[in-house]
């Protein structure tokens, strides 16, 4: 999305406050919520829509993210998986419906 300033760091009303320059050059930050096609996010980005993304995604499952990877004891894990609780759910239709999911 675009917005402008009338000058860098000072915004044209009250509630634009919570953005500021980012520490990083080259950067804005907001401090709480962000929705794209929802005015109620309920996480600190929502979209409602598709998303594209030119360039890689860091998640914190990332390889690239992690140290000290190595293999553990198959059997052990196994008897941790017995004590798990397996579930089994439907997406409640509401949510479905705003979040383009067909097979719920």
């Amino acid at each position: 999305f675009l917005f402008q300033a009338s000058n860098p760091g000072q915004f044209e009303n009250d509630s634009d406050v919570l953005w500021q320059r980012g520490h990083i050059p080259e950067t804005i930050a907001y401090h709480g919520r962000v929705g794209i096609n929802t005015d109620a996010p309920d996480e600190a980005l929502v979209v409602c829509g598709n998303a594209k993304v030119m360039g890689r995604v860091m998640h914190p499952s990332d390889s690239r993210a992690k140290q000290n990877i190595r293999e553990v004891d198959t059997n052990e894990q196994l008897r941790r998986i017995t004590q798990m609780r397996l579930v089994e759910y439907d997406y409640k239709p509401e949510f479905a419906s705003v979040m383009g999911i067909k097979n719920t």
